[in-house]
């Protein structure tokens, strides 16, 4: 019975140690670009029906575009649930070559989007529009999808505005949109995805994912509230956790 209860015990010892890390013990950051669009009402009442955190990189020029834009932004800014991220005044008007061809401007634009969006306090959590750049304390990496001549080129740009106080954080992994914003993974395919990219370690911060998606992804008419919160559901049933953007680079 001795060698018995013994052999027990190591097999046991043996599964547990033989165990992936826990879900539990990996974060993701959901973080939503390009807003106030069509999406944000349902990325918000998402948001306050599973009580998890997202960032909300938002457009100063989309936030002026009405009235309902400015309401949207003024509910984001009361939600618990919600941080404002600088996604750029003018989104560089989708030109992205000519925006970064002038750091002064790049850092003009910024800080007009911060006067619209009321972000008073650095640091200033940020998005590039159209570029996947780290500049955080202690995380820094280039935008590995441009040519190196011009990442080389542009690379003034991003260390001008991270000295005046902007936080630049690019993505781990992204929830796909057709030229329409339709989703293109379904969410079980998105969640087998994250599970892979963790299990690799290919990420920019260990055991923590920045998961990109964009506003009218969310809209009614892709059923975004219910796909929104299918795909939280999925991952809280994995077991994952949800991280303030603040939490981060800590």
């Amino acid at each position: 019975m001795r060698m018995t209860s013994c052999l027990r015990v190591v097999a046991i010892a043996c599964a547990l140690f033989s165990m992936p890390a826990s879900a539990q013990d990996r974060t993701v950051f959901l973080t939503i670009d390009d807003g106030p669009l069509s999406g944000m009402s349902n990325i918000l009442r998402a948001l306050e029906a599973e009580k998890v955190p997202a960032t909300l990189f938002l457009v100063g020029e989309h936030v002026q575009a009405s009235k309902e834009h400015k309401d949207l932004l003024a509910k984001a800014k009361a939600s618990p649930f919600v941080t404002i991220g600088n996604h750029s005044y003018s989104h560089a008007h989708n030109r992205y070559r000519s925006f970064y061809s002038n750091a002064a401007g790049v850092l003009e634009d910024l800080e007009e989007a911060n006067k619209v969006l009321g972000l008073t306090v650095a640091p200033f959590h940020t998005r590039l529009p159209g570029r996947d750049v780290f500049r955080l304390p202690g995380v820094t990496r280039e935008d590995r999808g441009i040519g190196h001549a011009e990442d080389e080129l542009e690379k003034a740009d991003y260390d001008k505005v991270a000295a005046a106080g902007f936080y630049l954080y690019g993505w781990d992994h992204e929830w796909s949109h057709d030229s329409r914003g339709k989703p293109i993974q379904s969410v079980e395919q998105l969640v087998s995805e994250i599970g892979t990219k963790f299990a690799r370690r290919e990420l920019v911060t260990t055991d923590k994912m920045l998961l990109l998606m964009h506003d009218e992804m969310f809209s009614d008419r892709y059923d975004g509230y219910a796909k929104f919160r299918a795909l939280i559901a999925a991952l809280k049933a994995k077991g994952y956790a949800f991280g303030h953007l603040k939490d981060y680079h800590r």
